[in-house]
């Protein structure tokens, strides 16, 4: 098949799910086109079945805000036509559903049917999309979708509760290459972080509001209390300024180490022994999964689709948002009881196993096929 995928191309879960889809569907012998306005971060070696198609966006004296979804819908149309593309699968519902169908009703007019199928990940629905200046767009472009999928039995319930959704909605869940997150020693980098045998807590997100950062400094300042342990926070956002300064407020700097945007994550989670996810919300948990290939267990909040990654007690903890006595309490269980600490680590990968990326690119396949099979009836 010649799919394009549309996503994107920042260290959200989105864009990463989205790019690991590609290149293992590359891997596969489909010829994969990804179309945004920048290379994603984890598109990062060659492959002769991957095109990068760039948007470009003029600027003119006119426009207040650069007409970003014009420029991609004719981009989409571009691609489509000049490299005869089966399908499109967009990623995140704002605002690449709206734009793949402007682009499939031009296309049309030109005598190529094409199918869309739209990828629900999140914020694009429990957030964005209930914005009253979104939400119209947002119910019509999905309900036009040829499919429809989300990463989580939750996201798939949360659509439904909250748009007038006239479609199925296929749950595909998020996936992990477990041979590429596999725990690995690293002593030299271990000992650089922990040089006195320190536990390792991690933190790996975008640092928005909806992760609460703040709780994870909360959690470690707890845990520190009672025993050394060190802390890596990965990653970049708006909130970071802030986290900075309220590690310095606690004097926690010494201890904790910003280590930015990373994009070898499996070698920071092999020198990791727990990772901390306290979410406000999280339609699926991608990061917690990848730690959990590499055997770290979670700690995390019991927030959206996280119950159906992290089962509490056998990959780690889960606890209500914002209550982080339970979870530094959690921490120290863990951490004062080495007998458990590996149950867990056993137990996270396991589960991660369940979600290995052999299990689900066949999920889109079929689905893929199925989309097709059906636009080939409709034609006829």
């Amino acid at each position: 098949m010649r799919i394009g995928i549309v996503c994107y191309p920042t260290y959200g879960g989105s864009g990463v799910l989205a790019t690991e889809l590609g290149k293992a569907l590359a891997d596969k012998g489909h010829q994969v086109h990804f179309i945004t306005y920048q290379q994603p971060v984890r598109l990062n070696a060659f492959h002769a079945n991957i095109y990068y198609h760039e948007v470009q966006v003029p600027t003119y004296p006119l426009f207040d805000f650069p007409p970003y979804e014009s420029a991609l819908s004719s981009t989409m149309v571009d691609v489509i036509l000049n490299n005869n593309l089966d399908l499109l699968h967009v990623h995140y519902a704002i605002p690449h559903a709206s734009t793949a169908y402007l682009a499939k009703q031009i296309v049309a007019k030109q005598g190529k049917r094409i199918p869309f199928i739209t990828t629900l990940h999140g914020t694009d629905i429990t957030l964005v999309g209930k914005d009253k200046t979104y939400a119209p767009v947002v119910t019509f472009s999905i309900n036009e979708s040829d499919a429809i999928t989300a990463v989580s039995d939750n996201l798939r319930d949360e659509t439904y509760k909250s748009f007038r959704i006239e479609k199925d909605i296929n749950v595909i869940y998020n996936f992990v290459d477990t041979h590429r997150f596999r725990r690995r020693e690293l002593p030299h980098f271990r000992n650089a972080i922990a040089p006195n045998g320190e536990k390792i807590m991690l933190h790996v997100s975008n640092f928005r509001k909806v992760k609460r950062v703040p709780d994870v400094v909360s959690i470690f300042r707890r845990v520190r209390e009672q025993m050394p342990v060190k802390l890596l926070l990965v990653g970049d956002g708006p909130d970071r300024p802030g986290i900075e300064s309220m590690a310095r407020e606690c004097n926690l700097c010494g201890d904790i180490r910003f280590v930015g945007k990373q994009e070898q994550l499996e070698d920071v989670m092999s020198i990791s022994d727990l990772f901390i996810l306290p979410s406000e919300y999280e339609s699926f948990g991608l990061a917690a999964l990848e730690a959990m290939a590499a055997q770290v267990p979670v700690i995390s909040s019991n927030a959206g689709g996280l119950p159906e990654v992290n089962i509490n007690g056998q990959t780690g903890y889960t606890s209500p948002v914002g209550d982080v006595d339970a979870m530094a309490a959690n921490v120290l269980r863990i951490f004062n009881d080495t007998a458990m600490l590996e149950r867990l680590r056993a137990g996270a990968l396991a589960q991660a196993q369940r979600f290995h990326i052999d299990n689900i690119i066949p999920q889109y396949e079929a689905l893929y096929e199925r989309t097709l099979e059906g636009t080939l009836a409709e034609s006829l």
